[in-house]
């Protein structure tokens, strides 16, 4: 669980749904704060520190998937947006987006809770690595595991989601191994299923357009068999 100093943003346009996540975040020790539109998200944070944001896709004016590929231009502040559209299209642009996960509606408060706490522990974990292996190294990269930083072979700060550098990690601590979708699903999301595992694919894709430098070669190799391969060797920093 998560301690009651987390900050919480809302942005949804809807009454109902905006007061029913606030109480019950609220009643699980958050600090929460709920805006209805992106300029009122842009006067919060100008303002504010914020922990995590709960982004609906559906709109007013900017929608939830223009706010959440701007948000993600200059910060790695978790989102997890919601979305009314059962489609997985919706789900996997938001992905590509840079959101760290997606609930569709309508859903159960306790579901959306789990998913809060889990991004938060998955964002603060690498802070208890040890300090032994806390940095690993690939092809001039440099991976902080205690920071959870990740930087280019010029030095550079690349910046990472707090999915994608989870991802990152289970690729960087099992490098030559194949990789099944529901083995990085178990390490990274900690459940399996279909839909979740197209968000591994968008992830994978997240990364590579981060971490490949020559057009037509990946550090990250497809597996016919259904999974992925980790090529560069991996070292302790």
């Amino acid at each position: 669980m998560t301690n009651g100093t987390q900050s919480i943003l809302i942005v949804e346009d809807d009454q109902q749904t905006r007061d029913l996540i606030a109480r019950y975040l609220r009643d699980h020790k958050f600090s929460v704060d709920a805006v209805t539109n992106g300029k009122e998200m842009d006067r919060h944070l100008a303002q504010n520190r914020v922990d995590l944001i709960v982004l609906d896709l559906m709109l007013p004016g900017e929608d939830g998937l223009s706010l959440c590929r701007r948000l993600r231009m200059d910060s790695t502040t978790p989102i997890i947006i919601l979305t009314a559209r059962g489609e997985d299209l919706d789900r996997i642009l938001g992905l590509e987006m840079g959101a760290d996960d997606y609930l569709p509606k309508p859903f159960n408060p306790r579901e959306l809770l789990a998913r809060i706490n889990a991004v938060l522990r998955r964002q603060s974990s690498g802070l208890a690595a040890s300090a032994t292996a806390s940095r690993l190294k690939f092809q001039g990269w440099t991976i902080d595991l205690r920071l959870r930083e990740l930087r280019d072979p010029e030095g550079a700060q690349v910046p990472l989601t707090s999915a994608e550098f989870d991802l990152l990690q289970a690729f960087c601590e099992r490098a030559g191994r194949i990789l099944t979708r529901d083995s990085l699903l178990s390490m990274t999301r900690g459940r399996a299923g279909a839909s979740f595992g197209r968000s591994i694919d968008v992830l994978v894709s997240r990364l590579r357009r981060k971490l490949d430098r020559t057009e037509g070669t990946s550090v990250i190799k497809t597996v016919r068999t259904g999974g992925y391969i980790f090529t560069p060797v991996v070292e302790e920093a």
